[in-house]
């Protein structure tokens, strides 16, 4: 009985305490980054957010992200994995469609892009398709009194590709594509 206490302890300190140290250690020594959360900050070092959790914007002179079951709470990751035809998910969709189309109504209902009325896995995707963000461009320029050819250029600036060059399909962080609309 002692010694299952010893080797169980012994096995807390090991894997509960320094072998997650030793990984943040050498997180923040090689990457000190990406191992502070991938944070973004402006010109007078205020934290604006994370590359890595989407953020709401609901101005219409900003580009629009996923949508988020959780409303972007990193604490709570996750969506409510409603099936299709449930109704909730149902209504959500109808409420965000009318939304987004009421927002560009240049834009017809069968042209928006499916991440635009979609979570993610997790609620938090910063990112949409370059589809997504071409299609508020419209709205965007009209709001901002932009051409549309420079926030063209501006999307395609911020587009990343493809993971391993061949994994998915090319994205944009919507809070980067933001902070460079500010700016323009």
């Amino acid at each position: 009985m002692l010694k299952n206490l010893r080797i169980s302890i012994m096995l807390l300190l090991i894997c509960g305490l320094a072998y997650p140290l030793v990984m943040t250690g050498i997180s923040q020594l090689l990457m000190p980054e990406k191992a502070a959360g991938s944070i973004i900050t402006n010109a007078e070092g205020n934290i604006i957010g994370s590359e890595l959790i989407g953020q709401k914007f609901t101005e219409p002179h900003y580009f629009n992200g996923r949508v988020s079951s959780i409303e972007y709470n990193a604490s709570g990751s996750g969506s409510m994995n409603y099936a299709p035809t449930n109704k909730d998910m149902v209504e959500r969709t109808k409420t965000d469609l009318k939304l987004f189309l009421k927002n560009n109504p240049e834009v017809r209902q069968e042209d928006i892009p499916n991440d635009l009325l979609t979570n993610s896995g997790s609620g938090l995707d910063p990112h949409i398709t370059k589809l997504a963000a071409q299609i508020q461009v419209p709205r965007i320029a009209q709001e901002r009194g932009l051409s549309e050819a420079k926030l063209m250029n501006l999307i395609e600036d911020n587009t990343e590709s493809r993971q391993f060059n061949f994994i998915g399909e090319q994205r944009i962080n919507v809070l980067k594509l933001n902070i460079a609309l500010d700016q323009l």
